[in-house]
C-alpha cells in the first residue's frame, strides 16, 4: 500500500494519469481491507475520490482530451498529490501505544 501511496502523484505529474488508477485501486483496497486504522481508511478514500472526480469528467465529456493527462485541470493534480501526500503522512506518523 505505501508504493502505490508513493506511485500515484508520482504517475500523475509524470503525465500518466490514467494509469495510476491501479494505485489508487490497490491503496484503497489495501487501506480497506488490511489497515484497522480509520484515518488510513479516510485519506485512501480521499485519494480516490480526488482521482475519481477527474476521471470521470474526462469520460462523460464528448470533447475531452485524447488523454487524462491532457485533460485534468491542475487543481485536481494538486488535489491528488496533496491527498497522495496526506495519505503517507497517516501511514508513516508514529502509532500510539
Amino acid at each position: 500500500m505505501t508504493i502505490s501511496a508513493w506511485a500515484v502523484p508520482v504517475m500523475v505529474l509524470a503525465q500518466f494519469a490514467l494509469l495510476a488508477v491501479v494505485p489508487v485501486a490497490i491503496a484503497l483496497y489495501g487501506a480497506l481491507t488490511r489497515v484497522h486504522d480509520r484515518t488510513i481508511r479516510a485519506t485512501a478514500a480521499l485519494v480516490a475520490v480526488a482521482f475519481a472526480i477527474p476521471l470521470t469528467v474526462w469520460l462523460v465529456r464528448p470533447d475531452g482530451a485524447q488523454s487524462l493527462s491532457k485533460d485534468i485541470h491542475p487543481a485536481f493534480v494538486a488535489l491528488i498529490v496533496a491527498a497522495s501526500a496526506a495519505l503517507l503522512f497517516t501511514i508513516h506518523r508514529p502509532r500510539r501505544p
